[in-house]
């Protein structure tokens, strides 16, 4: 009987032990907080991951996650500053620094934090949205307006020992209504600015065609400068050669002959002209030929009737001058 006793009472201070031991001890893992209470009351606070022990029965531990944490916000309507309607979608990332605020002000619990979260991340979105013209928020969105947000954000929630890493607008989009008006503004703006690319480079384009003819006028220009240059070398020069072979009487005498001839070929071109002559003229001779020379004074007017026989005579004669003229100056 004794021996049951002791064999019981055994056992019970065995279970109580273990018990007592199994309530003193408490294990903290990675990216956790333990908060430890004594009747109801944060006495401590142990972040190191491991086994920790306690007042059994008298302590108890509450553990608050301490790594980051994604909180996805409902969509809220904003008003610009040019009172045009958004739609604004955030989410946050967020994650407790103060334990012992997260605890005496939220209870610890993770779903008044994010009420807390939603109400701060939608304040500062309204807030710095309707500061700002439609044109300034698109512009700003990404980095800039996700700091705006993030700090004013983080002023509101301080107190409760959290802190927000990031309150970022993932989607910012219009209201059906005025998707299409805003797309005709954009378009209408595009087209203004290819417009006035295609303005600037008609503009460069009549710029390098008013150069193109400016300098193919002014080589134009130049070149017939030279030609009339040139001509009026080579007439100089026709006179010089011309002076040159008639500078005597004879030669003189002999163009003067040469140009009454050309006018007598002239003369004889139409029918019907009558041509009166000195019987002693040197033309007589050349036309009736030196034999006949005697005879001239029984002759009549020459009629143009003989033109072709004239002018062929005097064609004749005139080249046959012409080269003896030309053989002797070339010789002097």
């Amino acid at each position: 009987m004794k021996k049951t006793i002791k064999l019981t009472a055994l056992v019970v201070f065995l279970i109580a032990a273990a018990v007592i031991l199994f309530n003193s001890l408490y294990t903290v893992e990675y990216n956790n907080y333990a908060l430890v209470k004594r009747f109801g009351k944060v006495t401590r606070v142990d972040d190191e991951p491991g086994l920790h022990i306690k007042t059994p029965f008298i302590e108890n531990v509450q553990l608050v996650y301490s790594g980051t944490r994604v909180y996805d916000l409902p969509t809220s309507d904003v008003i610009t500053k040019d009172k045009k309607s958004m739609i604004a979608d955030d989410y946050v990332l967020w994650k407790v620094t103060d334990p012992i605020k997260y605890y005496k002000t939220l209870g610890a619990v993770d779903a008044r934090a994010e009420e807390r979260i939603d109400a701060a991340v939608y304040n500062a979105t309204k807030n710095t949205i309707s500061s700002m013209t439609q044109d300034e928020v698109i512009a700003a969105r990404g980095a800039q307006l996700t700091e705006i947000i993030t700090n004013a954000s983080n002023s509101d929630i301080a107190e409760y020992g959290i802190v927000i890493m990031t309150a970022e607008i993932k989607a910012l989009d219009l209201p059906d209504d005025n998707k299409n008006a805003v797309y005709e503004r954009m378009i209408s703006e595009r087209q203004n600015i290819a417009a006035s690319y295609t303005a600037k480079g008609e503009s460069d384009a009549q710029i390098i065609k008013n150069e193109t003819d400016k300098e193919v006028t002014i080589t134009i220009a130049e070149a017939e400068k030279d030609a009339e240059s040139i001509i009026a070398e080579g007439e100089a020069e026709y006179m010089r050669i011309l002076s040159e072979a008639y500078n005597d009487p004879d030669k003189a005498e002999f163009y003067n002959y040469l140009r009454g001839l050309d006018a007598l070929k002239a003369s004889l071109k139409s029918n019907g002209n009558i041509l009166m002559l000195d019987k002693d003229s040197e033309l007589v001779k050349i036309i009736y030929g030196a034999d006949e020379a005697i005879g001239v004074e029984n002759l009549g007017p020459i009629q143009s009737t003989t033109t072709e026989e004239t002018t062929e005579a005097t064609t004749e004669a005139t080249t046959e001058a012409t080269t003896e003229a030309a053989t002797e100056a070339t010789e002097e």
